[in-house]
């Protein structure tokens, strides 16, 4: 069973910056894509970011420039530096782990953490 735990989300001004966290536990081998989505009240979840285990990133156009992905595959952590934070950023933050191979021949896909708050208000 593979659990994702976010951790870092919180209250920020407009113009500030956060940092989350998520970390993979588990039995695992090896994961491919790690990504942050969000989810606004009212709204569809939404694809902010992803990073595959070779380092190749993908981020959605309105976090272009402000947010950067990075992971630790030896740690199995995900991580998302927001910089220059909006209002309309406030969302809950969901970590994302996509083919965690738990053993030679089984794969788990498409797993989620439980979220993370992230409010952006003065």
């Amino acid at each position: 069973q593979v659990q994702l735990v976010e951790s870092g989300g919180g209250l920020v001004q407009p113009g500030g910056s956060l940092r989350l966290s998520c970390a993979a536990s588990g039995s695992i081998f090896s994961i491919n894509a790690m990504g942050w989505y969000r989810q606004a009240p009212g709204k569809q979840r939404e694809l902010v970011a992803n990073i595959t285990s070779g380092g190749s990133t993908n981020y959605a156009d309105f976090v272009k420039g402000r947010f950067t992905i990075s992971r630790d595959n030896a740690k199995n952590t995900v991580y998302l530096q927001m910089n220059s934070l909006k209002p309309e950023d406030t969302a809950v933050y969901y970590c994302n782990a996509d083919q965690v191979r738990i053993s030679k021949y089984v794969v788990q896909n498409n797993c989620w953490g439980q979220g993370t708050q992230v409010t952006v208000s003065s």
